[in-house]
């Protein structure tokens, strides 16, 4: 009786230990690292509004704002004129934003676009990987990345006009 307990709680032992080091093993060797300020920004793909393909990585060399938002989100909602405004102000410099909407019909989005006056791409994160690839947990969050692909700053906020001005004038180098 005693034998059996004793290969029992062996069994239990080495069961527990397998399992834990293939979970701290799996994380430490994870392929995908979350996106942090100063890591590179990950590549996409996604569809635009228009129905273009358009990629992260077809704006190197400038400094991209992605936004992940939705039309239900108040501060989403909020926070889009001062994304516009800014836009506008910088693009010609080298600014481009990239609105990533969160899984929302084609005609939910457009309406929203055209009742905001929205003119920067918006893109479809149809299945949510991105926001999953990016560990977006909360609206909006906003991801700075320079002319080399790095996040500069991760920003889950709702933000102002200020707020972006000062993010993105170094990103320009002005």
């Amino acid at each position: 009786m005693r034998e059996h307990r004793k290969l029992i709680q062996s069994i239990i032992l080495t069961a527990v230990l397998l399992i834990g080091g293939y979970t701290i093993g799996s994380s430490l060797f994870a392929k995908e690292d979350i996106p942090r300020e100063g890591s590179t920004a990950p590549d996409f793909s996604l569809t635009a509004l228009d129905g273009s393909k358009v990629s992260l990585s077809d704006f190197r060399g400038k400094a991209v704002m992605v936004n992940f938002w939705g039309s239900w989100c108040e501060p989403c909602a909020r926070e889009m004129p001062a994304i516009q405004r800014q836009y506008e102000k910088w693009k010609d410099k080298g600014l481009v934003v990239l609105g990533l909407n969160l899984d929302e019909s084609k005609v939910t989005v457009q309406s929203f676009v055209q009742q905001t006056n929205v003119t920067f791409p918006v893109l479809f994160d149809k299945e949510l990987r991105m926001r999953d690839r990016y560990a977006v947990r909360y609206y909006p969050t906003t991801f700075f990345i320079d002319r080399d692909g790095k996040i500069v700053k991760i920003a889950v906020m709702e933000m102002d006009d200020a707020f972006i001005e000062q993010t993105v004038r170094p990103m320009l180098k002005l």
